[in-house]
């Protein structure tokens, strides 16, 4: 009997994929600020983890650049139409960090560019982690459901300061206390129990 997989993962096999977060976005998605600001975070976290980074934009010539405040640098941005992040240049870029097992998912929509990337990653054997509080949609059902249809396809529903904790898998590690300063400030509250009653 083939062991369960669990979704443990470590940074030197981990990539993390930034979707979309352009400037034309920002007034109907659902707590923009907060996603990209969750996104962020993770993005410096995987820069202290020497992980590699793939960063998408959809159709910028009438979407917009990733917006500055999410803080991509140095790392490759690839422009697409199609809503899956998996291009044949992406798929040859993950093909060349040869130890990449596992994905780390954040951005935006999630039905619709998130979804189909999760999907994607997974009929190709990849682990999918998915941040639930750095991924946004228009609408909060439609992120809802987004979030369920990832989980049951076989996706891995985390948030950033978890995840962040499970790539340095011990205080002891020697980037922890630069992670450590990531998550002293808790991530901003990004809505995702929004329409639970709360106690």
């Amino acid at each position: 009997m083939a062991a369960k997989r669990v979704g443990k993962l470590v940074a030197n096999n981990s990539c993390l994929f930034l979707c979309d977060m352009q400037e034309k976005f920002r007034p109907t998605i659902q707590y923009f600020p907060q996603i990209v600001s969750v996104a962020r975070r993770m993005l410096q976290a995987a820069r202290l983890l020497e992980m590699p980074v793939v960063v998408t934009e959809q159709y910028p010539k009438g979407l917009g650049h990733t917006v500055p405040e999410l803080g991509v640098k140095d790392e490759q941005v690839f422009p697409k139409t199609c809503f899956s992040m998996l291009l044949p240049e992406v798929e040859s870029f993950l093909k060349e960090q040869r130890e990449v097992k596992s994905v780390v998912l954040c951005g935006i929509e999630t039905q619709a560019c998130v979804l189909q990337t999760a999907l994607d990653l997974i009929e190709r054997d990849y682990d999918v982690h998915v941040i639930a509080d750095a991924c946004s949609s228009r609408s909060m059902v439609d992120r809802m459901y987004a979030l369920q249809r990832m989980q049951e396809a076989g996706a891995f529903l985390t948030t950033s300061e978890s995840m962040m904790l499970l790539l340095c898998r011990d205080a002891s590690h020697p980037k922890f206390r630069d992670i450590q300063k990531i998550i002293w400030e808790p991530a901003p509250d990004s809505g995702l129990l929004s329409g639970i009653p709360q106690n």
